[in-house]
């Protein structure tokens, strides 16, 4: 009897520890499930011009080239075609009144602007599940030197789109991927993944006539296709403008990232002045860092006012701004309100067109400042890292149930 005894518990006992480890797991699951954060979602709400931080301040009037940009791109489209995500900023319809009024007003009149946005339009303050607190950052037009042809000097090179790269619009066969792209290329009938960054780089596109230019250094190279445009000063004096043509595929992988993770810099010292220099100071390891970011660019010449922005409209310096197209519609004016990139005691708080977007711009509060060329242009783009929000201006036509909120 004794020796059963100890049995018949071992028993009990593994059955009561294995009933014991399900409940746990089940728990667990539980848990995971109530801790699983909703997914993103922009959400708007109504709020009055006077909500707006230092909107009595701004030069307001600095925004009309750009929203004028805008509306020369609807201008023309069916007026039932929804402008964003499921038509979060209304129709092409809803626009035309606003835009033909802002034709009309006088240039630089800061009053009479002014008077026609609080006219014509309402603020909604934007969200993601209603926290209004996003980041934004800031990009620029670089500036290289290089050359039309090949040359010893000049030993990188910028290609153009080829010809079997296939771009995909995904939110065209799904309404969940809405916002979303790929790229690749076509063989036997699937779309395969294109050429990553290493592939590319160490020169699996060489010599079939792409490329574009030539330009001196690589890591200035790489930092032009983090931006999508810039002025390459040419050999001969001249100077080319180049901009986005398309992309590999491959998803975006932020290098300062890798950096923290490996303990060469400090989140908070991450900057693109900070990453240029650890890769300058690091020749034997540059290519490698620069390597982890798949995502490969390429190029056209570019001829006009300035580069073109993801809507198909030449960008403002200081006045566009690259938001997530899953959620943001473009040509949407954006009252931002955030940190100061090169003095955080100071507020920027201006009005901005939603122009553009980017591989690393993700989520319904995210924008990233587009602040033109030249130092001060690098200067900001290179350190801002804001904490912020912003307000959509809808035409007052939209009603707060189409917009989402």
């Amino acid at each position: 009897m004794s020796a059963l005894v100890p049995a018949v518990s071992r028993r009990f006992r593994a059955t009561a520890l294995l009933l014991g480890a399900v409940a746990l797991l089940f728990s667990a699951c539980d848990r995971k499930e109530e801790a699983k954060p909703a997914p993103d979602a922009l959400t708007l709400a109504p709020i009055p011009f006077t909500a707006l931080p230092g909107w009595s301040s701004d030069r307001v009037a600095e925004a009309v080239p750009a929203l004028s940009r805008s509306c020369a791109r609807f201008k023309g489209q069916p007026a039932d075609r929804p402008v964003g995500p499921n038509g979060v900023g209304g129709s092409i319809g809803d626009w035309l009144a606003p835009c033909a009024r802002l034709a009309t007003l006088p240039p630089g009149d800061e009053a009479a602007v002014r008077a026609f946005f609080e006219a014509n339009f309402t603020p909604y303050a934007a969200g993601n599940n209603g926290a209004r607190e996003g980041l934004f950052t800031g990009y620029y037009e670089a500036e290289l030197e290089g050359s039309r042809s090949p040359d010893p000097a000049y030993p990188v090179p910028l290609y153009r789109r080829p010809s079997d790269l296939v771009m995909v619009d995904l939110g065209e066969f799904a309404e969940r991927w809405k916002g979303e792209r790929t790229a690749g290329r076509v063989v036997d009938g699937r779309l395969k993944p294109y050429e990553d960054r290493a592939a590319i780089v160490a020169g699996s596109l060489s010599g079939k006539g792409l490329e574009l230019a030539w330009v001196r250094d690589p890591i200035a190279a790489f930092f032009l296709h983090i931006q999508g445009s810039g002025r390459i000063r040419l050999a001969d004096g001249s100077e080319m403008r180049v901009g986005y043509a398309g992309q590999n595929g491959h998803k975006y992988v932020a290098i300062g990232k890798e950096l923290i993770d490996r303990g060469a810099l400090k989140r908070e010292e991450v900057s693109l002045q900070t990453i240029r220099d650890w890769l300058r100071a690091h020749p034997d390891q540059a290519t490698a860092l620069m390597n982890v970011n798949p995502s490969y660019v390429f190029f056209q010449v570019l001829n006009g006012d300035g580069p073109n922005g993801a809507q198909g409209v030449a960008l403002t310096p200081g006045r566009s701004l690259a938001v997530d197209s899953k959620f943001m519609p473009y040509g949407v004016p954006v009252w931002l309100d955030a940190e100061d990139p090169l003095d955080g005691k100071q507020r920027l708080q201006r009005l901005l067109v939603a122009q553009d977007t980017g591989g690393a711009i993700r989520g319904p509060v995210r924008g990233d400042v587009f602040w033109g060329h030249g130092p001060e242009a690098e200067q900001k783009a290179g350190v801002m890292k804001s904490r912020g929000s912003y307000a959509l201006l809808l035409p007052k036509s939209v009603k707060v149930a189409a917009a989402g909120g």
